[in-house]
């Protein structure tokens, strides 16, 4: 009799495992069709991030798919302008800037060179950059000879008050 149920629980024991194999094969085979549905779908493509107040921040950028049975072909997500980047070589691009060249006397101004360090998402940025500014103040140059001489001997002495 303990020999009968031992072998029925073995058989039971076997055809749940049995029952599971099969159930994780379906589960595959269901996912496998759905990751097929999905390849029918373009790859998303994603415009600049824009801004919802001024030049940087929080904001939103839009993309876009194509394909015949995609549920979503347009969709809208936010991202963030990060404020600190110079906004002249465009908000997505980060430049490792070189230090500022001597004065053109000529021009009055000085540049610098930067190159790519960075880009947001899908962003096109020109790999260097270059940026001027005036010179700012030039120091004058004093030669000794033009200091005025010192007055010597011009102290009035003090006579001590009795």
């Amino acid at each position: 009799m303990q020999k009968q149920k031992q072998w029925v629980m073995g058989a039971i024991i076997m055809s749940l495992l049995a029952l599971s194999a099969m159930a994780a094969e379906a589960g595959k085979a269901d996912k496998q069709g759905k990751k097929e549905r999905k390849s029918d779908c373009g790859d998303w493509q994603w415009s600049v991030c824009v801004a919802n107040v001024g030049d940087c921040g929080l904001g939103t950028r839009e993309g876009t798919r194509t394909g015949n049975d995609c549920k979503q072909t347009i969709k809208t997500q936010r991202c963030k302008i990060p404020c600190n980047w110079k906004k002249q070589f465009g908000g997505e691009c980060k430049y490792d800037f070189q230090a500022w060249g001597d004065c053109d006397m000529s021009t009055g101004r000085k540049n610098r060179t930067g190159i790519l360090k960075r880009a947001l998402l899908d962003a096109t940025c020109p790999d260097t950059v270059s940026a001027t500014k005036p010179c700012g103040k030039i120091p004058k140059i004093k030669l000794q000879d033009s200091k005025k001489p010192k007055r010597e001997g011009k102290k009035k002495e003090r006579t001590p008050l009795d």
